[in-house]
This record gives structure tokens, sequence and C-alpha cells, in this order.
């Protein structure tokens, strides 16, 4: 698995609650959560496709850090040895 696996596998997460994001537009250091308006509950609904789609857990302390999508492919790729 590699970066541009871990950052598809994100989108996909991403879209699965959200369809109408246009994922290659999001830029990756900014707030992932102001640019696409997820609430508290889409974000959870999120990290539970995160776990489902590459089996990262991220617990609460953690995803409270992770707040851009460059930040959660650092994250989930350490999870995965990359």
């Amino acid at each position: 698995m590699t970066r541009d696996d871990i950052r598809r596998a994100l989108l996909q997460a991403l879209g699965n609650i959200a369809p109408e994001v246009d994922g290659e537009a999001l830029h990756p250091t900014k707030p992932l959560r102001r640019q696409v308006d997820l609430d508290s509950a889409d974000w959870l609904t999120f990290l539970v496709e995160v776990h489902t789609l590459l089996g990262v857990d991220i617990s609460d302390a953690e995803a409270a850090k992770l707040s851009t999508l460059e930040m959660l492919i650092d994250h989930c790729a350490k999870a995965k040895g990359v």
C-alpha cells in the first residue's frame, strides 16, 4: 500500500458519506471538515469508514488532532507501516 492508495481510500470514505464532494479539489493542508462542511456525526461516520477501508483505528484524541487530509494520510501511513 502506498500513500496514494491511502489518499484514494480516504477520499472514497469521504465520498461514501458526502458524495457531492469533489475529492480532487480538496486542499491537503487546509482543515478537511471546513472544506466539506462535515458535522460531528458525519466526521464520526467518516472515521468508521476509514477503519472499514483501511483497518486503521483513530481514537477520539487522535481525531481531534487530525484536521487535514495530509495529517490523515500521514497517520494512516504510519499505522500501515508505509
